[in-house]
């Protein structure tokens, strides 16, 4: 793809997470128009509807994968892999509200590196021993619950955010310190 079209791509779909998160019914044109390109400019980049979605959902995908880099889940101490990984993961949530919407689980890659991180977890001695699929599964659930929180609540006050309710839930409900 030529340069200038990687351009308008990228400012199509940074456009459509946005307008889509303010109306998840928003038209073709609407996304070009907030793009600032032509509305067959946008059917060029995606033929359709469904097309721009899934190119939504890789992108979020691809960013998931970015995640697991920064946060040198092969790394670095797990505990702090795990931590870090939460911070990252909830100022995607915040900041790609509509994309989160598409995702119905992380692609295979990622799960593959939550799955190392809970493993190097039970290495360390910090979660008791159990299936790495399975905690990444009790993760992911706890992690929509701690999101869905108000900013306020008590518990995000005391764990000190996010990232610190989520991390301290997920020990202690893996059986670790």
């Amino acid at each position: 793809m030529r340069a200038d079209a990687e351009r308008s791509t990228a400012r199509i779909l940074e456009a459509a997470e946005t307008v889509l998160a303010d109306d998840p019914n928003a038209s073709l044109e609407r996304i070009g128009d907030a793009a600032g390109v032509a509305r067959a400019t946008v059917h060029r980049r995606f033929a359709s509807r469904q097309a721009l979605l899934k190119a939504l959902s890789e992108r979020l995908n691809d960013r998931y994968l970015a995640v697991i880099e920064q946060a040198k889940v092969e790394t670095a101490p797990p505990v702090l892999a795990l931590h870090r990984a939460s911070e990252i993961v909830f100022d995607l949530k915040i900041s790609h509200r509509f994309s989160i919407t598409l995702a119905s689980a992380p692609g295979r890659e990622v799960q593959d590196g939550l799955d190392l991180l809970f493993t190097r977890l039970q290495e360390a001695g910090a979660i008791a021993p159990a299936s790495p699929s399975w905690c990444r599964r009790v993760y992911l659930a706890l992690m929509g619950e701690v999101y869905l929180l108000p900013d306020e609540a008590p518990e995000l006050v005391e764990a000190g955010g996010r990232a610190g309710l989520l991390v301290k839930t997920v020990l202690g409900a893996l059986g670790g310190r």
